[in-house]
């Protein structure tokens, strides 16, 4: 995927879904359908700010895969953000225009998996919207197990539970209530698969109980997506081009090509996909790798980065570019 791909679409409706949270709904700016997509996907969504700033943010996908009359996202409004979740909560009206990547799915549902097991955390709750629709039509069985801290911080909570009944079970840290993975995964039947979405450390949790209680790590799903952490800034050298490029404080590797001009692929712009892995070809000082898609073997070698979400700690880096 690279900028060339991006759809126009124009914001239909807003509703706030629980504080801090909102939703909206996007139609295509030309009145065209929208592609169908499969649950599990995200869009890339950008947005244009003051002073030719732009945020490129993946949010999950929410909407019934199969319905091409809009697309609808689920966004947390992040106060320690970089501020794109800020401006869709501040600025983005019914009628602003924003441009959107086409689907892609980097956490689908495994179809032949004879039980679903899905794990929530806060705004984590949004891929498995669309999921929960898929499934349901496919008469599959399934559970959400959704950790909330309040009523008010939890997305979804009536609407799911009305929907879906004793399939849903809420936790809600404002009662101390805890999730009970380990009994939960004990429980199911050869074949279950479980996904998990949410804050970083409730996925390193999640994924530590299942294979500690026996669960093939092939049974075993998450979703990451890692911010373009700040830091100082440093030059990138292009190799093929020769070009020195700028990376600025709060920009990612990727952010700065853009910014000058250059077309660099991507998926999720999280770090989890592997779309932007690029070659090192010399780096005057560590790589601070904030991916998940690379192994710690690859990091410790020095060779690949992923430029949209890692960064060097020393003066600059050469790429394969």
């Amino acid at each position: 995927m690279t900028a060339s791909t991006l759809r126009r679409v124009r914001v239909a409706e807003i509703e706030r879904v629980a504080d801090e949270i909102k939703r909206f709904r996007l139609i295509d700016a030309g009145g065209a359908a929208l592609p169908a997509f499969s649950a599990g996907s995200h869009v890339v969504v950008t947005m244009h700010g003051e002073n030719g700033h732009v945020w490129k943010n993946p949010y999950s996908l929410i909407s019934a895969p199969y319905d091409g009359s809009s697309y609808e996202i689920g966004v947390l409004r992040a106060a320690g953000s970089r501020g794109g979740s800020m401006f869709m909560h501040d600025h983005v009206q019914p009628g602003s225009e924003l441009h959107i990547s086409e689907p892609v799915n980097l956490f689908p549902l495994v179809g032949q998996g004879s039980k679903h097991i899905l794990v929530a955390g806060g705004i984590g709750i949004t891929p498995f919207l669309a999921m929960m629709r898929e499934l349901a039509a496919r008469n599959s069985d399934f559970e959400l197990h959704y950790k909330v801290r309040s009523a008010e911080r939890g997305a979804f909570c009536d609407r799911l539970a009305a929907q879906y009944g004793a399939r849903v079970h809420i936790y809600r840290s404002d009662r101390g209530m805890s999730l009970p993975l380990e009994r939960i995964l004990a429980e199911q039947p050869l074949g279950t698969h479980m996904y998990v979405c949410g804050p970083a450390a409730m996925i390193n949790w999640a994924m530590h109980t299942g294979r500690a209680a026996g669960w093939p790590q092939e049974n075993l799903h998450c979703e990451r997506f890692t911010a373009p952490s700040p830091g100082k800034p440093f030059t990138v050298k292009l190799a093929r081009s020769g070009r020195d490029i700028v990376v600025g404080p709060q920009q990612s590797i990727l952010e700065a090509l853009e910014n000058n001009g250059i077309d660099a692929p991507y998926l999720c712009r999280g770090g989890a996909c592997g779309q932007c892995e690029t070659r090192v070809v010399a780096s005057g000082g560590a790589l601070q790798h904030n991916d998940h898609y690379l192994t710690e073997v690859e990091k410790a070698s020095g060779e690949k980065i992923m430029i949209c979400v890692s960064r060097a700690a020393g003066s600059g880096l050469t790429l394969d570019l």
